[in-house]
C-alpha cells in the first residue's frame, strides 16, 4: 500500500512539474498571441498594402495574427506616438515609412513639442524603399514633367497638389522637385495617401506623390499618368517613366520606404526573435515576394545593423533638404 501511495506520489508529482515546464515554455515563447502592426496612414496609401502582405507572411511563420490596425492623422504622428507609448513587449509593432523622421524634424523647425522621436524605436527590418511616383489624371493637359513644368511658371501657385500633410513623405519630394525646377505650386494637405489618389482621380487637385505600389494599377489601367520619378534609375514596373536625375534635377532624389519597428526598450530577445522571423517572411514566402512584385514593388529586405545604416544616411539626407527648403505651409 506503502509502495502504491509512493509511486501515485512521484506520478502526480511528475505532472506537476511537467505542467509547470510547458506553462513557463508558452508563456516564454514568442508570439503566443496576436501581434498589432500599427499603419500610421489610411486605408489604401503606400504603407498600408505592403503591411497587410507582410502580416499575412508573418501569420505563417508565427501561427499567430499580425493584425493591422490603421491609425492615421498629423502625417503618421498620432500613430507613431501610439506605438512609440505602448508597452515595450514586443506586441505592438509600427509599420512605417520616413514620416518618422521627417514628423520630428518638423516640429523643431517649428518650435513644436514632438510626440516621438526615431530614438524611440528599434529597427526591425526594411521592406522596400522605393522612388516616389509623380501621378497626374490621366486626361490632365500635361503629357510630360516638362509639359507640367512649363505650364506651371506659367501660372505660379494655381496648380493644386495634395499630400499626406505638410512635412509628410509625399510632401517632402513634390517641394524637392519644385524647388529645383524653380516653380511654385498649391499645396492641398489630406490625411494620407490614399485620399489625395482619390481626390487626384476625382479630378478636385491637379497631382500627387506616391510609392509605386500605390498607384502601378491605375497607371497600367490609364486612370493615372506618372510623369517622373525621384529614383536614380528607371523602375522595371515603369520602365517608360523619366527620373528626376534623368530631366536634370539630381537635388530630387528621394525613397519611400517602408519599415517595421518596434518600441524601445523592447527586450532583446524578442527583438531579435521577430528579426529573425521577418526575415523568414519577407525573404521565404513566396506569396509575399510575388504579390509585392504584382504591387509593383521590389523587396529589399535589410534587418539590425544594415537598417539601421540605412536609417542614419536617409535621415542625414532629409533633414539636409528641410532646411533647404525651409518653412513651407
Amino acid at each position: 500500500m506503502f509502495l502504491y501511495i509512493n509511486f501515485a506520489v512521484r506520478k502526480l508529482t511528475l505532472f506537476f512539474l511537467c505542467f509547470i515546464a510547458f506553462s513557463s515554455f508558452s508563456q516564454n515563447t514568442f508570439p503566443n498571441k496576436p501581434v498589432n502592426l500599427i499603419v500610421p496612414f489610411p486605408p489604401g496609401g503606400a504603407a498600408d498594402q505592403p503591411s497587410r502582405l507582410i502580416s499575412q507572411a508573418l501569420f505563417n511563420v508565427w501561427q499567430q495574427p499580425a493584425v493591422v490596425f490603421t491609425k492615421p492623422g498629423a502625417g503618421g504622428a498620432i500613430g507613431t506616438a501610439f506605438v512609440a507609448n505602448s508597452p515595450s513587449d514586443g506586441y505592438t509593432l509600427l509599420a512605417t515609412n520616413p514620416s518618422m523622421i521627417i514628423v520630428p524634424e518638423a516640429d523643431r523647425m517649428f518650435g513644436r513639442p514632438s510626440t516621438f522621436d526615431i530614438n524611440n524605436f528599434v529597427p526591425l527590418g526594411l521592406l522596400v524603399a522605393d522612388p516616389i511616383v509623380i501621378v497626374v489624371k490621366a486626361d490632365a493637359p500635361w503629357k510630360t514633367y516638362k509639359d507640367f513644368i512649363a505650364d506651371a511658371k506659367a501660372k505660379p501657385g494655381d496648380i493644386t497638389y495634395g499630400s499626406s500633410g505638410a512635412y509628410s513623405a509625399s510632401h517632402i519630394p513634390i517641394e524637392m522637385l519644385a524647388n529645383a525646377a524653380n516653380i511654385k505650386l498649391r499645396h492641398i494637405p489630406f490625411s494620407g495617401g490614399g485620399p489625395a489618389i482619390l481626390a487626384v482621380l476625382g479630378g478636385h487637385i491637379s497631382m500627387t506623390a506616391s510609392a509605386p505600389t500605390a498607384v502601378v494599377n491605375q497607371i497600367k489601367s490609364g486612370a493615372l499618368r506618372a510623369l517622373v520619378i525621384t529614383g536614380n534609375k528607371r523602375l522595371s514596373s515603369l520602365p517608360d517613366v523619366p527620373t528626376a536625375i534623368e530631366l536634370g534635377f539630381k537635388d530630387a532624389e528621394f525613397y519611400l520606404w517602408i519599415g517595421l519597428f518596434a518600441p524601445a526598450k523592447t527586450p532583446d530577445n524578442i527583438v531579435q526573435t521577430i528579426r529573425s522571423d521577418l526575415h523568414k517572411a519577407a525573404t521565404q514566402d513566396n506569396g509575399f515576394i510575388q504579390n509585392m512584385t504584382k504591387l509593383g514593388a521590389t523587396t529589399d529586405y535589410r534587418d539590425g545593423a544594415a537598417f539601421s545604416d540605412f536609417l542614419a544616411k536617409d535621415a542625414e539626407r532629409i533633414k539636409a533638404t528641410m532646411l533647404k527648403i525651409g518653412k513651407v505651409d
